[in-house]
């Protein structure tokens, strides 16, 4: 992944600027003038170019304060090459001359080379001299239009003690959904009338299992009938044939049981579950990692792609459970 070698403060005319490390939209016209937008960036509270974060900002997210130091920008060989570029990085605070409590910061630029506008979640690896995890902060970016780039910036959460605690910096993760496939839990309701998405799942023993939700946000009753209809898919997003799809959970093991089909009728505010189990046991054979799974309500329902990060071992198996009604509404 090219970088750039010796980085400058940021100074773009015309940045928006947003207090919170979090999602913002860049639109479909994202960079309609030719050249990269600044869609996001967390800026240091005290420097005037950048104005007061004093009242937005999270408890969780550190404030740097003072003149940036900039530090250099490594090359990584080993870096996911998915359009995300890192531009630079910056000490805030020790080593400035402006305190004793530095923070470290981060632009970057998100290139989408594709067809459709997509949002992109990136983890991005804030790490020592010695190569020590010091922080891998998340950043969200929605809706980069085709052939668009944006701008942003991340900042490494909490103190590290001394300016030389963060060396360098490295893209760790780029995961990319099409927007018109986007999971969404809350926000305004899709056209298809209801939300799908894909929570945090639970894991134990090589044992995985992801609960997949359906709200009915619409304004008309919504029905499905047994088992949602799931593609496996890699990091390309092209379809992972060799896994088989089991309806039901209990060939998976570990005391699953599984939920026998069966019609059911969400009301407006009302939700079901389902879920996806597999092991990640590796024997004989190339294990299967698989992040995005395109979910499907019902059939010829619109799809939906979330990020399960399927670690399949050489099982091969994912076990889909049938919707059932989940016993809170939505509200």
């Amino acid at each position: 992944m090219p970088t750039d070698l010796r980085a400058a403060p940021l100074v773009l005319a015309g940045v928006l600027l947003l207090a919170a490390c979090g999602t913002q939209s860049a639109g479909e016209g994202a960079g309609s003038s030719g050249g990269p937008v600044a869609v996001a960036t967390v800026c240091p509270s005290d420097h005037p170019q950048y104005g007061d974060l004093s009242t937005e900002q999270p408890s969780e997210q550190p404030r740097p304060s003072g003149t940036p130091t900039p530090l250099p920008v490594p090359s990584y060989d080993d870096a996911p090459d998915d359009g995300v570029k890192i531009t630079g990085l910056y000490a805030w605070g020790a080593g400035s001359g402006c305190g004793t409590d530095p923070s470290f910061s981060a632009d970057f630029e998100i290139t989408n080379d594709g067809t459709a506008a997509a949002t992109y979640t990136v983890t991005f690896g804030f790490r020592s001299g010695s190569g020590t995890a010091v922080d891998d902060p998340e950043r969200t970016i929605a809706a980069v239009g085709a052939g668009k780039t944006v701008k942003g910036t991340v900042v490494a959460r909490g103190s590290t003690g001394t300016s030389a605690d963060v060396s360098s910096v490295t893209v760790v993760k780029v995961r990319s959904v099409p927007v018109d496939e986007a999971p969404s839990q809350s926000g305004p309701c899709p056209e298809s009338g209801v939300r799908v998405y894909a929570d945090r799942g639970d894991a134990a023993m090589g044992l995985r299992v992801v609960g997949l939700h359906l709200v009915n946000c619409g304004s008309r009753p919504y029905e499905v009938n047994g088992y949602p209809e799931v593609e496996v898919l890699d990091e390309d997003h092209e379809t992972v044939d060799e896994v088989k799809i089991l309806q039901g959970t209990d060939q998976i093991g570990g005391g699953l049981g599984g939920t026998a089909p069966q019609p059911l009728v969400l009301q407006p505010g009302e939700t079901a579950q389902a879920g996806l189990a597999w092991r990640n046991t590796t024997e004989f054979g190339d294990p299967v990692n698989a992040p995005y799974v395109r979910v499907r309500p019902r059939p010829g329902a619109a799809p939906v792609m979330v990020t399960p990060e399927l670690d399949l071992g050489t099982t091969g198996r994912l076990g889909v459970d049938a919707w059932t009604k989940e016993t809170v509404s939505a509200g």
